[in-house]
């Protein structure tokens, strides 16, 4: 199953769409940070603000700064949070923007910031965006339609050592120079333009052997293809050390991962804040020296059995969550 459950088994216009993954853990490890206070929190992947229309609901006096790269999703959120208007702010932006976005603002320093990261329920549901390799689309996949080369971009103007690259290092596809190859020889014939084509070349390139494990076999290409249309990793990068920096004392972020390249980046940005940087010969550790941040999870925390059950969307989320516990030096 592919992130947020981008695979045929993921649910549809079924009453289940839009279901916000770990909510009564997210608001359980913000609830320190946020209650009776006047508290700002970023939500830097808005999304259909499942997570943001709740903290808002809990905490009245929570200002929410929602940032989102997809206008679709902003203007979905905006109905949403109608009930909470003059305590939201709503951002076209890319979330490693969100320096910039909190000095539009005049904001220094936050107590909360949420990143839900990936691709969304609502993008997978919407078939003309094509980030599902279970229907038919145009090979779009830009996380914001109005700007950004496409997958099919990507898959038709790619050297094959670019393609390669992207596929072998973003999809961890074994397969990835037989699958090349295949594109390469395909698209001398004519353009990819559709979802259904790159599926059918998958199928014939990958092996059956690989086939039989590992879930859908398009499953890895189209995760390549999105994140290196939408710039993911780089944002990644970028976004969390930018949030880290952003919590004021008592601060927390919370990030939630569904795929292990995003969650090792997040995992190394946290114990970068969380362990000393005194020498480990040190007898005394200066105040300088101590860590910034204190891990709130034992390593990534998943979604139990009965969550998985109700939204299988939850299935290969990796939560992981750090408290500000002093100024940076």
């Amino acid at each position: 199953m592919d992130e947020h459950g981008a695979g045929p088994e993921a649910p549809g216009a079924d009453g289940q769409r839009h279901v916000p993954v770990l909510l009564d853990r997210v608001l359980a490890l913000f609830e320190p940070a946020l209650a009776d206070r006047d508290a700002v929190l970023v939500d830097a992947t808005l999304g259909a603000a499942g997570h943001s229309a709740a903290l808002l609901s809990r905490h009245s006096r929570l200002t929410l700064v929602g940032v989102d790269r997809d206008e679709s999703a902003l203007r979905l959120a905006r109905t949403r949070l109608a009930p909470y208007a003059e305590r939201t702010h709503l951002v076209h932006a890319v979330f490693d923007a969100l320096p910039e976005v909190l000095d539009d603002l005049g904001r220094e320093r936050v107590q909360g910031v949420l990143f839900d990261l990936g691709v969304s329920s609502m993008q997978l549901d919407e078939d003309e965006r094509g980030f599902s390799y279970a229907r038919d689309a145009p090979l779009d996949m830009r996380m914001d339609p109005s700007t950004g080369p496409t997958a099919a971009d990507v898959l038709n103007t790619y050297a094959p050592g670019d393609l390669i690259r992207v596929l072998h290092d973003y999809g961890e596809e074994r397969a990835a120079r037989r699958i090349v190859e295949a594109v390469v020889r395909a698209r001398r014939r004519a353009p990819l333009r559709t979802s259904a084509e790159l599926v059918a070349l998958l199928e014939d390139a990958i092996p059956a052997a690989a086939r039989r494990t590992g879930g859908h076999p398009a499953k890895r290409t189209f995760q390549a293809l999105r994140v290196e249309v939408n710039g993911e990793l780089d944002a990644v990068s970028a976004a969390v050390p930018a949030a880290v920096r952003a919590l004021a004392v008592g601060g927390r972020v919370v990030v939630m991962s569904y795929q292990s390249l995003e969650d090792r980046i997040v995992k190394r940005v946290l114990a970068e804040h969380t362990r000393s940087k005194a020498p480990p010969d040190m007898p005394v550790v200066r105040p300088e020296d101590e860590p910034d941040l204190r891990l709130l999870t034992r390593g990534a925390e998943k979604a139990d059995d009965d969550e998985i059950a109700a939204n299988p969307r939850a299935a290969s989320v990796r939560l992981r969550a750090a408290e500000r516990v002093r100024e940076a030096a």
